[in-house]
């Protein structure tokens, strides 16, 4: 399969992704459209390399990923995904859905805070502003 094959199809998957967005991402995207958030402009479901995706700004270069409960089995993948888009200069960002429902303006916070700050090349996805390791566990720090 070629690049262009490979492209082609990913734009078409990504379009796919739009039109079926969880609800969580749904959620997120109305507090991250039409420039809604320090004014940045975020895109969703967007291909990036082989990859597509949950929301990006490219003026910052900020990956926002929304993990569900499939992400506990797709860690490896997540994890190699995470490192390439990092490489490329992004900074990753990722949330559990309960995250996302809960604590909106937390989650909000913690994307516009990273807007300040350039991302670093190796360092890891920042998961819901408290932790870097790369799944958080679900249950709350006692610290």
């Amino acid at each position: 399969m070629g690049v262009l094959n490979l492209s082609k199809n990913l734009i078409k998957a990504a379009r796919s992704l739009r039109k079926e967005s969880t609800d969580i991402e749904r959620f997120l995207w109305k507090h991250l459209r039409r420039r809604q958030l320090n004014g940045l402009k975020f895109r969703r479901q967007q291909p990036i390399g082989k990859y597509s995706v949950d929301f990006v700004c490219f003026e910052k270069q900020i990956v926002v990923e929304v993990n569900g409960g499939q992400h506990q089995e797709k860690r490896d993948k997540d994890i190699e995904r995470d490192r390439w888009l990092q490489n490329q200069g992004f900074k990753v960002l990722r949330f559990w859905d309960n995250e996302v429902l809960k604590n909106i303006k937390g989650v909000l916070e913690v994307i516009r805070e990273s807007s300040f700050v350039p991302p670093s090349p190796l360092s890891p996805p920042i998961q819901g502003g408290e932790t870097k390791n790369v799944f958080p566990s679900r249950e709350k720090s006692t610290h």
